[in-house]
């Protein structure tokens, strides 16, 4: 038997619903036949939004969505992407294809509001301008009365949107312009300044953080910056093999499988020392992490682009979903985003489609699973763990909204399920129920066989203030407590 005990005293703050966030670069079938399909297609669309991803998509309850990148970011020049005649680029970063920019600015705030979900512009500081990334912002958000509002109204919008979430280039020490910590942060300084709030919109400023291991980028950024930001990325993507081999998504052994979710578990490590450097020159914390990158990279799919990075999705990467959602929930005083990487076609994605067929990955359901917790209160838990196969066998957050309890709780063992307790002192439970996402660890949906890994219910029996379950191996279970 294993013991989980919810504190209902003693909160760790509130689980910003933006941390179960997503996102969208110009990559592979992310956008183009995953969220958008072009005029005339027989895919059912409302103004060329797919319909069925848009349903599945408001059922997870998405709250934010980052695009146009990525590295794709910092080669878009936003002004080819409006108006009726659109100029076409080469996608030099992924696949070498034409981009028509077909899907641009009014595209992307019209998926957002189909949606439901607040949009994150990435701007381009690779190789875009101060002037170009200003009147993105201008166009975006101003009312009044200017060239780029003008412009805004004569490509059909008279309205400005809301605009909050900028993010102020992608991955500048590499992709985005390989530049130096001290050359960024001073770029940093000079665009945001031109990054002008209009009217009652009022920018949340990103400033581009270091990959993974990089604290002295953090130092250089937090030391120099800390004042003109709002908050500062990270990103952080599971790899179990190394870059030039990563693994296969589905053909795996035990240690490859408990390799993966090591490495996973390895970004709360990440993220502490980052907060570390962070605290040194923001004691007040008055600057938020974003982890605006994350998830598992394995090896293309045979037989399909490698500038795609398409990649199927198995309880495997559900283990990890889950295990990382409860890391950021558990630091959700300093978190206040993450996007998983990518919604739809592209590494650990929600759902995949192919023409007008569409699936939804396992990732997908522990989304699913998860999304009580938005702007839910993290109560700390305790949970009598064991080491298998190097890390722990469970991994849980607990959270309370409107009255009522959420635990999530993941088992990442292969062959070893157990009975848990979940005991909630001073709480007399009326009712308890559960929901499970459980298969063996290379299960996964097709579109011939799309059903294979889904949600199902779960028996729980509730006693006084005891709830008792039985949690398979490789499982991941919601249990509402009321």
């Amino acid at each position: 038997m294993t013991e989980i005990i919810i504190n209902t005293e003693k909160s760790a703050g509130t689980i910003n619903r933006n941390i179960y966030g997503h996102f969208s670069e110009h990559l592979g079938r992310c956008v183009y036949g995953g969220l958008f399909v072009e005029g005339g297609s027989d895919i059912p669309n409302t103004r060329g939004m797919r319909n069925d991803v848009v349903s599945a998509l408001k059922n997870i309850k998405i709250p934010v969505l980052r695009w146009p990148g990525g590295c794709f970011a910092d080669e878009y020049h936003w002004k080819n992407g409006v108006g009726k005649n659109r100029s076409k680029m080469v996608n030099t970063h992924w696949g070498g294809v034409v981009e028509d920019n077909s899907f641009g600015t009014h595209e992307f705030m019209e998926l957002c509001s189909q949606l439901g979900c607040e949009p994150y512009v990435c701007g381009n500081v690779g190789s875009g301008t101060v002037r170009e990334m200003s009147e993105w912002v201008e166009y975006i958000t101003f009312g009044g009365i200017s060239p780029m509002a003008d412009l805004r109204k004569e490509n059909g919008r008279e309205e400005p949107w809301k605009l909050k979430y900028l993010g102020i280039g992608n991955e500048n020490w590499a992709c985005g312009g390989n530049m130096r910590a001290e050359y960024y942060s001073d770029e940093y300084r000079r665009y945001q300044t031109y990054c002008r709030n209009y009217g009652d919109n009022k920018l949340y400023k990103i400033a581009c953080g270091s990959g993974t291991e990089d604290y002295s980028w953090t130092e250089t950024l937090m030391e120099r910056c800390a004042p003109f930001m709002d908050g500062l990325s990270i990103h952080y993507y599971t790899v179990p093999g190394e870059w030039s081999k990563k693994g296969c998504a589905t053909v795996f052994d035990a240690d490859q499988y408990y390799t993966t979710i090591k490495k996973a578990v390895n970004i709360a490590e990440i993220i502490d020392a980052h907060l570390k450097v962070m605290d040194k020159y923001d004691p007040e914390h008055k600057v938020d992490m974003v982890i605006d990158e994350w998830g598992t990279w394995f090896d293309v799919e045979e037989g399909t682009n490698p500038g795609f990075l398409y990649q199927q999705n198995t309880m495997r990467d559900a283990i990890v979903a889950a295990v990382s959602l409860d890391i950021f929930n558990a630091r959700c005083s300093r978190i206040s985003m993450a996007n998983i990487a990518q919604i739809v076609n592209v590494l650990q994605s929600v759902i995949l489609t192919d023409g007008g067929k569409m699936v939804l990955t396992p990732t997908y359901h522990v989304y699913d699973l998860y999304k009580r917790h938005h702007d839910a209160e993290c109560l700390y838990h305790s949970i009598e763990n064991v080491s298998i196969g190097g890390l722990p066998q469970f991994s849980a957050t607990a959270s309370r909204k409107d009255g009522e309890l959420t635990l999530t709780v993941s088992n990442a063992s292969l062959n070893e399920s157990s009975d848990m307790s979940v005991s909630v002192p001073g709480l007399n439970v009326k009712n308890a129920s559960g929901r499970i996402l459980t298969n063996e660890a290379r299960a996964h949906n097709t579109f011939d066989a799309p059903d294979t890994v889904k949600i199902t219910p779960l028996a729980v029996k509730a006693e006084a203030s005891i709830i008792s379950f039985t949690l398979p191996p490789c499982s991941v279970a919601e249990i509402v407590i009321i």
